[in-house]
């Protein structure tokens, strides 16, 4: 088979099983070899910012001459965004020779296209001779498909809100005790700062598994030009926007620094170039300044207020025109209410996805709230003229849908 009908194969596989994906997982991977027992993993887990910390720390580990894997999700255009090697991209050959070779496989379980995606990382990764490989879960943590891995040398735990409760859990503490679950005996655990049940499960989890761990304390980090300092640790320089990103730059310094406990040799200095080099596309990138335009994969309550919040200390006193496209699953609700007040006017889309909340139905309930809100049946349409201060954000597979809009691949 060629590349496209490959990949086009394996997209349409079911999102979940009937079976936990740390399951199939293994009797998948137990198929081709366990390529995972030949790996070592930085292991992230998390509500938000997952994506952004795993590229601070591919950025660290360039700097510092450590070839290393790094397996993301979703895309955002291109398939092979998942699978990177010091940044690069699998080749489209690779993806297709592994990706049939999987497919191929006579199995008595039915992987989900994660589960696909995850082994052929693998695979990739071990070819490649990865010394080490940042590994971000797809959904959850204690019976993800990645948690197929045994221990980890460093387990980050980033944000930790609501999102996915129908799997989860519908409070802080159940929805935190599933992405612990990715937590092992001798390990080292790296947090974000957490709200008190999610930091209470966490210390517990790592006191009752007798695990080192550290927590980013938010209060330490202070905004500089072009940047942010962290009390006793100085300055860095950063490329991101959003103040979010502070947290998810410190959450990848303290990680750096663990794998030193493991003979990895990384200078202050590589950590520090690292953190200004990395960037993630899709996440507050500003694609235009004039006519502004930036975009966001804020795609849920907590997602889109760190982007409300980040919008305040950029523009003070400032509105703004949104575009706005979502996923039907997601809290649109509190979505809207967390943007509502810095919002001038709204336009609505439907982004292209069996999942998607229909544009008009997000439109009515933004007008409910008596703000101008209207919706575009065409994407395009939304971006014809774009207005000063637009800022588009909602689910990834409508983010995708704009860079490829504006050529950005």
């Amino acid at each position: 088979m060629e590349y496209q009908e490959i990949i086009h194969t394996i997209e349409n596989k079911r999102r979940f099983g009937s079976l936990p994906g740390v399951v199939v997982s293994r009797k998948l991977l137990a198929a081709v070899g366990d390529p995972q027992n030949d790996l070592a993993f930085i292991h992230i887990a998390g509500t938000n910012g997952k994506g952004s910390t795993a590229a601070f720390l591919r950025e660290i580990l360039k700097e510092a001459g450590i070839r290393a894997g790094m397996f993301t999700s979703p895309h955002l255009i291109d398939f092979t965004e998942r699978i990177q090697v010091d940044g690069r991209q699998i080749p489209e050959e690779d993806a297709a020779r592994l990706g049939e070779m999987l497919l191929n496989l006579d199995l008595d379980v039915h992987p989900t296209m994660f589960d696909y995606c995850l082994a052929m990382a693998l695979l990739y990764f071990r070819e490649q001779g990865c010394r080490l490989v940042i590994l971000e879960t797809g959904l959850g943590g204690r019976l993800d498909s990645t948690n197929v891995i045994s221990a980890p040398l460093v387990s980050v735990i980033t944000k930790i809100g609501y999102d996915h409760t129908e799997v989860l859990g519908d409070t802080l503490d159940q929805i935190a005790a599933e992405k612990a679950g990715i937590l092992k005996p001798n390990t080292f655990m790296v947090s974000e700062s957490q709200q008190q049940p999610a930091e209470k499960v966490l210390k517990d989890c790592c006191s009752k598994l007798g695990i080192s761990y550290q927590f980013v304390e938010a209060e330490k980090i202070k905004a500089v030009d072009h940047g942010f300092s962290y009390e006793g640790k100085g300055s860095y320089r950063m490329r991101m926007l959003g103040m979010h990103q502070r947290e998810n730059a410190m959450a990848a310094v303290f990680a750096a620094e663990a794998l030193r406990i493991y003979g990895f040799e990384i200078t202050d200095a590589q950590i520090s170039q690292g953190i200004e080099n990395a960037t993630w596309n899709g996440r507050m990138e500003l694609i235009s300044k004039e006519p502004y335009l930036l975009i966001d994969g804020a795609h849920n309550g907590h997602g889109v207020h760190a982007l409300a919040e980040s919008l305040k200390e950029l523009y003070p006193d400032e509105k703004f025109h949104f575009i706005m496209g979502v996923l039907a699953d997601k809290d649109y609700k509190q979505m809207v209410k967390e943007i509502l007040p810095l919002a001038e006017s709204v336009t609505t889309v439907t982004p292209d996805s069996g999942r998607a909340l229909q544009g008009e139905t997000l439109a009515e309930y933004i007008r409910s709230y008596g703000v101008f809100a209207e919706n575009t049946e065409q994407m395009q349409e939304a971006f014809l003229q774009i207005r000063d201060k637009t800022v588009a954000f909602g689910s990834l597979y409508f983010i995708g849908e704009i860079r490829k809009l504006f050529h950005l691949a």
